[in-house]
């Protein structure tokens, strides 16, 4: 296990995290490769369950607020968004219309 996968897990335990906001945590890490396409379907089967999706969604809006060193959060988290809009709930795309303006910040 690497240190900033031990950090992660620590970071989980500390904020209390739940298990949905960890998977996105983790699909949206700094780690120098994307997220792996089977937590990114678990993730968008995770947005079929109301409670579940608030937290998802919650957690990728945080981490598009991103910037500076954490600039693969950014990536990771838009890379994500695009999964969610084709395989997940039809809220994604809803809570995407109403969040625009965060998106659209994104190109300054």
């Amino acid at each position: 296990m690497t240190t900033s996968a031990l950090r992660r897990q620590v970071k989980n335990i500390v904020h209390n995290y739940s298990e949905a906001e960890i998977k996105v945590r983790e699909a949206t890490s700094n780690d120098p490769w994307g997220p792996p396409s089977s937590l990114m379907s678990e993730i968008a089967d995770l947005t079929f369950n109301t409670v579940a999706f608030t937290e998802v969604m919650g957690m990728l809006w945080r981490r598009l607020n991103d910037s500076g060193k954490n600039w693969r959060h950014v990536y990771k988290a838009l890379t994500l968004l695009d999964y969610l809009l084709k395989t997940g709930s039809e809220r994604v795309a809803h809570q995407c219309r109403e969040n625009l303006y965060t998106i659209q910040t994104l190109k300054d």
